[in-house]
């Protein structure tokens, strides 16, 4: 008996915490060089692909401040599409549960899902290297959520090498504030010549973030949130921004920790909060060949 090819799938596409965020370098064309520890957290927004008649990309739901056009998700269905000379469309619903403007690359996880869930939905078989060189066009974040692990990043993001992680809950604050990703990389006052790590080797508290510094002088809300945090969890727990804000975080060895810390940290306002796990792959890293 033939198996039908499945209408619509709904499927996740997980955040991300930076734990360090080091600016190496720009390059002439303007994009910087980094070296970032990348780990996935069980915290989703949700994408809907449903097939559709025709070659139409249509976005039904997403996030009210990106227009369609400017959606990742919707630019990863296109690019895949052209590239694959796909005759068919797609309809698009993304349910955002990831900040925006949050360092927690949500956009660039969405489109990641995009390209994974296509894959199977359109029934192409590209192999992950496949969907990676199509990531690279989208963005720096949007390989390492193709890669599908927690993950040493360099380059701009595109090079990547598996890391362990021990098992970690992170407690998220994001202030209600969006943060422009090009505006703090623009800032005259970045720290741009941060030296290369020598080995591969980290301790938990190694590193920082560059960015945070100047998300910091212009965005007070970064600052209390940090704050907040450093005042709950106990000394040994490392507190940073992610990315390029305005989320912060604190990771934790024990889930109980992080859950006391969050109830805490919860009574000062004024910013969403949660508890989130790390992942040691993403949900669907079955769904691209090696």
């Amino acid at each position: 008996m033939a198996v039908s090819k499945p209408a619509s799938l709904t499927l996740p596409a997980p955040a991300k915490v930076n734990g360090f965020l080091h600016v190496t370098g720009r390059r002439s064309d303007g994009y910087h060089t980094l070296e970032s520890l990348l780990v996935p957290i069980d915290r989703c927004d949700w994408i809907t692909l449903s097939c559709r008649d025709g070659r139409e990309i249509l976005r039904t739901r997403g996030a009210r401040d990106i227009p369609p056009d400017d959606d990742l998700a919707v630019r990863a269905a296109r690019l895949l599409q052209s590239r694959c000379g796909v005759e068919r469309g797609v309809a698009i619903e993304v349910d955002k549960r990831i900040p925006v403007g949050g360092g927690l690359g949500g956009g660039s996880s969405d489109a990641a899902t995009v390209l994974l869930g296509l894959n199977r939905l359109w029934c192409l078989e590209l192999s992950r290297r496949e969907l990676l060189s199509l990531a690279v066009e989208l963005g720096a974040d949007v390989p390492f959520f193709v890669f599908g692990e927690p993950a040493f990043a360099s380059g701009i993001g595109e090079a990547l090498e598996r890391f362990s992680v021990p098992p970690t809950w992170f407690v998220v604050l994001t202030p209600r504030i969006s943060v422009s990703t090009a505006a703090i990389f623009a800032a005259p006052e970045l720290t741009r010549h941060t030296p290369s790590a020598k080995m591969r080797a980290f301790s938990e508290a190694y590193g920082g973030n560059d960015l945070q510094a100047v998300a910091v002088s212009r965005f007070p809300e970064v600052s209390t949130c940090l704050d907040v945090l450093a005042r709950e969890a106990s000394s040994d727990v490392k507190v940073a921004m992610s990315g390029s804000g305005s989320s912060v975080f604190a990771a934790f060895a024990d889930e109980k920790a992080a859950a006391q810390t969050l109830s805490r940290a919860q009574r000062a306002g004024k910013f969403t909060a949660f508890v989130a796990r790390a992942l040691d792959r993403h949900p669907l890293q079955h769904f691209a060949t090696p």
